[in-house]
């Protein structure tokens, strides 16, 4: 991996999970009945967190077919369903957590985790919204915690034609995406011009989304 990673000074020290939300949790409105959760820094020793995970998953590799030929997704990935056990115990108690503060709005728990691994600069994610499993008209929530260098997570409405959202997010922030954003607009994490350290994120979703 050609990325360094620089830990935050801000969580030398920090012992590790889950802060509190609440008050802390700030939301942005969006159009079309979607909203946007923040909470920076959510999770104290997400560094720590970090380099166990960089350890402990088993990342793969995947490719898939893009229009005529087969390329390299530029990032490295992990799946946890329902049945499986999350690679690290402060990775449990967020989801519970989560669960918790979102029940009224979800309707249901966080069941699963997928992470990615952006290894540096050229690592990315194109547009899309998390659909799979379910209908047109059923909207879902993706609570994702970014561990590692900040990227940019960017949103716009679903096909363009609007104006894009930028949120630099890492070292332990928490963003949530409700209401109808993932029918609504889409979001990315674009290759960068400029040397980056790795990131993880780790998004849990609720059973039927991957």
């Amino acid at each position: 991996m050609n990325g360094v990673f620089q830990g935050s000074l801000l969580d030398v020290g920090a012992e590790g999970g889950p802060r509190g939300l609440g008050a802390h949790v700030r939301r942005t409105p969006l159009a079309h009945g979607a909203w946007i959760d923040l909470r920076p820094g959510w999770l104290a020793g997400a560094d720590a967190l970090f380099t166990r995970l960089m350890a402990d998953v088993p990342w793969r590799a995947e490719r898939r077919r893009m229009y005529e030929r087969v390329v390299d997704v530029p990032r490295l990935l992990a799946f946890y369903g329902e049945t499986e056990p999350l690679p690290d115990p402060v990775l449990d108690e967020a989801r519970d957590l989560l669960t918790a503060h979102y029940r009224d709005e979800l309707g249901e728990p966080f069941r699963t985790a997928g992470l990615c691994l952006y290894r540096d600069e050229n690592d990315s994610v194109a547009w899309h919204g998390d659909r799979i499993g379910r209908g047109r008209s059923e909207d879902t929530m993706v609570a994702i915690v970014s561990l590692g260098t900040p990227r940019p997570l960017l949103l716009r409405p679903a096909g363009g034609g609007g104006p894009t959202l930028r949120y630099d997010i890492g070292h332990g922030d928490l963003i949530v995406m409700g209401g109808s954003c993932q029918r609504t607009w889409e979001h990315a994490v674009p290759k960068s011009a400029r040397p980056l350290g790795p990131r993880i994120s780790v998004q849990f979703r609720p059973r039927g989304v991957r």
